[in-house]
């Protein structure tokens, strides 16, 4: 320790950090959450310093809320995915009402098994680095989808820059498997049609293109209907959809911007003006794709505005390095988001 003082309320004391800084910050929590106190570790300048305050105090959760969220949601969800089964089965010829709500049913199933894997990773996570926070809150929606996502309340700051990527990381890697898997289901349910050149479709990812290209819906091509539909392309069934949903919100939760899953892990790794930086560039992008690739992305980049402004807190210790095998796994998480992002018409 190199000097004490109290600053505003709070006993600060600048230190020197030694090789096993982490480990004594985490003990020093340990000792500290008992009494309702919590340390927080920052560098000021050239110099770092410690600070001891009072642990905020947090709500409890009234699991109740989330019941009748995910019931609420399963309900628009299925709702959403019968208007697509009558959509989807219409056109090939079937009428059966049966059909229609088993394919609902799927759909549902997909799309909440992806969002439900993703923010259940994030609380596990939290769990593993004693982080508080909620179960999921489902946010039931209008079609086509039937929901605005999923998120978890996070009630306390992670302990250091590992748990920060933890926690950031978590949730768009268990949702990215869980997507994959699905779109692997999806596709052989889906039936090839003809459509004609300059006929809207739906953006792509690379890696949907990829299974897209190596897996095949199970019934070969119908013949071509001789009005003009010269071109080849795939009729996604529900669950293939739920598929192509679920690379979408991977991409949109590892947009590095304010508490989205992308702010924590840019957070992690880089200091908040070249975090800022990049964010603002992310903005940028989004905008110029939506004027000349796909107008949802002007709606991506008013969303990342709006979360922009919220202000990230950092974890408690922002001064410890992070570990290796972390430092790989975020070059990982910028793969996947490349992977899974829709430029491909």
């Amino acid at each position: 320790m190199e000097e004490s003082f109290v600053e505003y309320g709070a006993p600060t004391f600048y230190i020197r950090l030694q090789e096993d800084s982490k480990e004594a910050f985490l003990r020093l929590m340990g000792r500290l959450q008992p009494v309702g106190l919590v340390p927080v570790l920052r560098r000021r300048d050239a110099k770092i310093f410690l600070q001891v305050g009072p642990k905020p105090p947090t709500k409890s959760s009234r699991k109740l809320i989330n019941i009748a969220l995910f019931f609420a949601t399963l309900a628009t969800v299925l709702f959403a995915g019968y208007l697509q089964s009558i959509v989807f089965y219409f056109d090939l010829g079937i009428t059966s009402q049966l059909q229609y709500l088993v394919g609902a049913v799927m759909f549902a199933g997909a799309i909440m098994a992806i969002l439900g894997s993703h923010e259940m990773g994030h609380k596990i996570a939290a769990d593993r680095q004693g982080v508080d926070a909620t179960y999921p809150y489902f946010i039931p929606g209008p079609p086509p989808i039937g929901t605005f996502g999923a998120l978890i309340q996070q009630k306390s700051l992670p302990p250091n820059r590992d748990a920060l990527f933890d926690l950031g990381s978590a949730g768009p890697i268990v949702g990215f498997i869980v997507a994959i898997a699905v779109t692997l289901i999806g596709i052989p349910l889906s039936s090839y049609t003809w459509i004609s050149e300059g006929a809207p479709t739906l953006p792509i990812s690379p890696l949907f293109l990829f299974i897209m290209q190596n897996i095949h819906p199970l019934e070969g091509p119908p013949p071509p209907p001789g009005n003009g539909a010269n071109i080849l392309a795939i009729s996604p069934h529900p669950v293939a959809f739920a598929g192509w949903i679920g690379m979408i919100v991977t991409v949109l939760n590892l947009i590095p911007v304010g508490m989205f899953d992308g702010g924590h892990i840019a957070e992690t790794f880089l200091g908040k003006k070249v975090r800022a930086i990049i964010s603002y560039l992310a903005i940028a992008v989004f905008f110029i794709l939506g004027f000349f690739v796909w107008d949802a992305f002007l709606m991506w980049a008013i969303i990342a505005i709006f979360f922009s402004f919220m202000r990230h807190p950092g974890p408690l210790d922002s001064v410890s390095k992070v570990t290796s095998w972390r430092k790989l796994a975020a070059l990982g998480m910028v793969a996947v988001f490349f992977l899974c992002f829709p430029f491909i018409i």
